[in-house]
């Protein structure tokens, strides 16, 4: 699928046909966004903006010198999208931006959220965008908009589940489950967030970023920095609920143990005196006596309710 973005006079034009790309002029060019290339479409794109199309494999490269690329031509940006998939799942999903000659071109294989909200924008408001520079900031902010939202939503299902482990009387077994899906869901986003930071932290290094974008690159940055400081307080907060979801647990398991513990304590005086009776000598008086029986039965429930007395008045039970 391919979208291209050029400006006629005071407005902006989508073409979505790759064919027409030859009758557009390239300086009236502001945004070239590519997904799911085949072959062929890769070829003509590489050809026409002299540029290369990296596969799946290099776009997921961590290493620096891989993530941010700058010649004097261009500049290649590689980062990387959490993307919510509709069974409540989530992925991780590379994307690449090249920004040459004040036009910006993008590479991806995946739908992205952001890049939705920016085509509705550009529709919007087209003349805020001059330059592919100006796409590109509009992107990253939507993405760091974005990625505040989910951080949100976590928040919630924290308080939540929070909420939850307080009110329920028997503890559910799915809630250990939400709290390591959660846990997943934050640690992955914090390290989206962290390739961005990488990402945007380069560009203001960059000498080839014009100037005016400055401020607005280090505000992005203060934002990714109180991003990271919430995914990493949401963190703590789910290891706390995970830990005292293990803590009710374990007093779930020593009530269970309490109770066997009890149990076995108050049939062992029975359990002695039945012995004794039980033992095969000669000389034992109440073995002739007409209430031998009743009164070892009397014995024992005696000493159950002694134990029980005691057991009650230390507050055991």
């Amino acid at each position: 699928m391919v979208a291209i973005y050029y400006k006629t006079g005071d407005k902006i034009v989508k073409e979505n046909n790759l064919y027409k790309l030859s009758q557009i002029d390239i300086n009236n060019l502001i945004w070239v966004d590519l997904n799911r290339l085949d072959e062929t479409e890769k070829r003509i794109i590489s050809t026409k903006f002299h540029i290369k199309i990296q596969d799946q494999q290099e776009l997921q490269e961590i290493e620096s010198s891989s993530r941010f690329i700058e010649t004097e031509k261009m500049i290649t940006a590689n980062s990387n999208f959490l993307v919510y998939h509709a069974d409540n799942q989530h992925s991780v999903e590379p994307a690449s931006f090249i920004l040459k000659n004040n036009y910006l071109v993008t590479v991806r294989s995946s739908e992205f959220k952001s890049f939705n909200e920016l085509k509705k924008r550009i529709e919007l408001n087209p003349r805020k965008f001059r330059n592919g520079y100006d796409v590109l900031m509009l992107l990253l902010q939507i993405r760091i908009d974005f990625d505040a939202d989910h951080l949100e939503l976590i928040a919630n299902d924290i308080s939540r589940i929070g909420r939850e482990l307080l009110q329920e009387e028997k503890l559910n077994q799915d809630t250990i489950y939400d709290i390591t899906e959660l846990q997943e869901t934050t640690m992955m986003l914090r390290l989206v967030i962290i390739d961005k930071q990488r990402v945007i932290s380069s560009m203001l290094k960059s000498k080839y970023v014009p100037g005016e974008f400055d401020n607005e690159i280090r505000i992005m940055i203060k934002d990714i920095n109180s991003l990271l400081e919430h995914a990493a307080f949401s963190f703590h907060r789910l290891e706390y609920l995970q830990d005292t979801f293990l803590g009710l647990v374990n007093i779930e398991q020593n009530k269970i143990i309490k109770i066997f513990t009890v149990a076995a304590v108050i049939f062992m005086p029975p359990t002695l005196i039945a012995s004794i009776y039980g033992m095969n000598f000669d000389l034992m008086p109440e073995t002739g006596w007409d209430y031998g029986y009743p009164f070892s039965i009397g014995l024992m429930i005696v000493s159950v309710g002694i134990t029980l007395y005691f057991f009650r008045k230390k507050g055991w039970l």
